[in-house]
């Protein structure tokens, strides 16, 4: 498998491309790779192909369960050759890209073995009454940068499991690996049912704004995930945005810094800092602040940086040059405003986007890197006398993705936690992410769910089953409940086509139905 050689997945067949785009190694800077960029017409293939195989895909449910755990074992066989690819256009070491591709693995077997049942609103002798889960149609994924394979994982595996088909696109910093998946499906997945393209920008606008799918599901940017919302409003498509976190940890005055320092440092620097839910912001008790700057500063020393091909390599680059510059310049924007470089501070002298792993103190909220998303390797330490206002600064950001609390009391410890506006919060860890768990991020954090049931059902529409049962067959009444009440229904004078019927079966319940009517047909 060459990364010159992948090509698009359409209708599940090679979609060869006239025009094709570079892709950059971040430990060098320099382009190694063409990818494919995919054309407008082509995207009406790939959507018309979707379209087409949704009606086969969604009827066989045990089908859909038997291809996910194909695609799982196909993935699990490939992850040798899938690694190095991944560390080549996205830069983490190879350990964490091969963890990456297991993640995917672990995802697809989790919505292969997930058993789906109908809710059973009624089952007694008036009636039976189900609501089930009916799949949404196409669904237009997008994925960003940092995590290309396991967060594909996130939207093909439930949504494809639901019943969906689904045209996916990877960031065009980090498409190569995604179009290597579609490749090693094609015998795997029916024609149509997941379909791959890549592509620069205009791709992601036409696909939002492309009349076949019926839901948008997008990680990203909370500025991206706007344009995606309105785009998706004026054909009323469902969507589901996983944005941006700033998520802080609240380390309490019980805290043992040393022994705290690990878990707390790689929650912050894990991926480089380029983790929607990582530590981006610490809140510490003073009398706890010089000791844990001082257990975080040794391990920011410590940690080895460098190209991730290379062994014992912890850190790699920072993925692409607009994100190395964000960093860069929140970082100067902190010190102008009066931080402290306790350690690193600034970009590694060496080709790629390299940035030494930052501690800064001295820095409050209203600096922006305080109080924006850096998504990087610098990390702000910042003290606090009184918890509650520690709490009220923890909430004051517009993002609500995930948060922790470090204390040794676990009891007092979960106090705060319920205190705290985000999704999830942990404690004594930072983020617990598992294919059973939802994630929800609150503000500008997102809308919807993802992962678990909760995931699943976010790529379904609702339907209620009403019907007789078998041995209580009627013919054009209507059943249902009134004030906790059993009734059926009596015909009242009216057309046959839609006639009105009193649902009452007693004087008793007739009065205190209050002359509710009903349409049946």
């Amino acid at each position: 498998m060459t990364a010159v050689g992948l090509s698009m997945t359409i209708n599940g067949g090679a979609a060869p491309t006239v025009a094709t785009f570079g892709v950059v190694n971040p430990a060098t800077g320099d382009v190694f790779a063409q990818a494919p960029a995919c054309s407008r017409g082509q995207l009406d293939e790939a959507m018309a192909a979707a379209q087409t195989a949704f009606w086969t895909w969604s009827a066989d449910d045990k089908e859909r369960r038997v291809v996910l755990g194909e695609m799982g074992d196909a993935l699990e066989a490939a992850a040798d050759r899938l690694a190095p690819l991944l560390t080549a256009e996205q830069g983490k070491p190879l350990e964490d890209a091969r963890m990456e591709v297991g993640g995917a693995v672990a995802w697809l077997r989790y919505y292969a073995d997930l058993e789906t049942l109908p809710e059973i609103v009624q089952d007694d002798e008036h009636g039976y009454v189900e609501v089930v889960r009916r799949p949404l149609g196409v669904v237009a994924a997008i994925t960003p940068w940092n995590f290309p394979v396991a967060l594909a994982a996130w939207k093909f595996s439930p949504a494809l499991r639901a019943g969906n088909t689904m045209v996916l696109k990877p960031s065009p910093f980090t498409p190569l690996t995604t179009l290597a998946l579609g490749e090693i499906w094609r015998e795997v997945v029916p024609p149509g049912v997941l379909n791959v393209v890549s592509g620069p920008d205009p791709l992601g606008a036409w696909m939002t704004a492309h009349p076949v799918p019926r839901k948008i599901s997008f990680t990203g940017s909370t500025a991206t995930g706007r344009k995606v919302a309105a785009a998706a409003a004026d054909d009323l498509k469902r969507v589901t945005l996983e944005l941006g976190g700033n998520d802080p940890a609240i380390v309490l005055d019980d805290a043992d810094p040393e022994q705290i320092a690990d878990g707390l440092f790689w929650a912050a620097f894990f991926n480089n800092g380029q983790v929607c839910c990582g530590v981006k912001r610490v809140y510490v008790h003073q009398r706890r602040h010089g000791a844990l700057v001082a257990a975080l500063v040794a391990r920011a020393k410590a940690a080895r940086v460098g190209d991730g091909t290379q062994p014992d390599v912890q850190l790699g680059p920072i993925n692409n040059q607009p994100q190395f510059d964000r960093v860069s310049e929140l970082v100067g924007d902190a010190l102008t405003h009066g931080a402290v470089v306790a350690a690193g501070g600034s970009p590694l002298d060496r080709p790629g986007y390299f940035f030494a792993p930052t501690i800064l103190t001295g820095v409050v909220d209203g600096t922006r890197i305080v109080d924006e998303e850096q998504f990087g390797p610098a990390l702000p330490v910042i003290p606090y006398r009184d918890l509650g206002g520690a709490i009220e600064r923890a909430n004051g950001t517009t993002y609500g993705l995930t948060a922790s609390v470090w204390s040794p009391d676990i009891d007092r410890a979960c106090g705060i936690a319920s205190r705290l506006d985000c999704g999830q919060v942990t404690v004594n860890v930072h983020a617990a992410i598992r294919p059973d768990l939802p994630l929800s991020g609150h503000k500008w954090s997102g809308f919807g769910v993802e992962n678990g049931p909760w995931g699943l059902q976010g790529f379904t529409d609702l339907q209620v089953l009403a019907r007789p049962r078998p041995h209580a067959q009627r013919h054009g009444g209507i059943g249902g409940w009134c004030d906790g009440v059993p009734v059926t229904a009596d015909p009242l004078p009216g057309p046959p086509l839609f006639q009105a019927r009193r649902v009452c079966v007693s004087p008793v319940e007739r009065s205190r139905c209050r002359g509710l009517t009903a349409l049946s047909r």
